[in-house]
């Protein structure tokens, strides 16, 4: 059958690996140092693993490919012991040390989250990671002021939203304020959401 499925230019990918960890259906290995498609019907051709590639060595293709083969992924996973996967699809994830200019940045929906939100939200990948570009930080641990690298990323980049989780802790309304600043300098009107986490792992507030 003749569908849409992903290509990877091999002399374009720098063996970084990110795309194997973003495709959670298992299709992509590394192969001596190169990432490598290694089961047709195991891409489902929605392209995971596209923003995760910073050298855009993937891209998509429209050719004769077996079905995707859902049933195969599953018993795969369950063979791997493999639960709910992570929904991280690029590396780095701290703020401090991300390119601004990152290719995974364009026409994403950002989510800058406190270090540890991720620990005390139990699904916090499936609720807020999953379909965003996933940036973390702690205001109180980290010497440096966020506001400017996350204003670089803001303007260089076409950022479809920010959604900022913290947690309920004074020291986290640093991130909240950092974002703030971050859009006024970029000079954009760009959709934001902030969500507050409780010590005990609830939201308490979305505004």
């Amino acid at each position: 059958m003749k569908r849409k499925i992903i290509n990877i230019n091999e002399d374009l990918c720098n063996g970084c690996g990110a795309c194997a960890v973003a495709c959670h259906e298992g299709a992509i290995a590394m192969v001596n140092g190169k990432a490598r498609l290694m089961r047709e019907d195991y891409c489902d051709g929605l392209g995971d693993c596209l923003p995760a590639c910073p050298t855009g060595a993937i891209s998509f293709e429209e050719r004769e490919a077996p079905a995707y083969n859902e049933k195969a992924v599953q018993e795969n996973k369950a063979r791997k012991g493999a639960s709910s996967p992570s929904r991280l699809v690029q590396w780095p994830c701290q703020i401090k040390l991300v390119p601004p200019r990152a290719p995974y940045f364009e026409g994403a929906d950002l989510l800058i989250a406190a270090d540890c939100t991720a620990y005390a939200f139990a699904s916090f990948h499936e609720q807020f990671m999953r379909n965003r570009i996933t940036l973390i930080g702690c205001p109180k641990l980290d010497a440096v002021d966020y506001a400017e690298k996350l204003a670089a990323i803001l303007t260089y980049n076409r950022i479809k939203s920010v959604t900022v989780v913290r947690m309920e802790v004074p020291c986290c309304g640093g991130l909240t304020y950092a974002v703030e600043r971050a859009i006024k300098a970029s000079g954009k009107e760009i959709s934001t959401k902030v969500v507050t986490i409780s010590t005990d792992g609830k939201i308490t507030e979305e505004v």
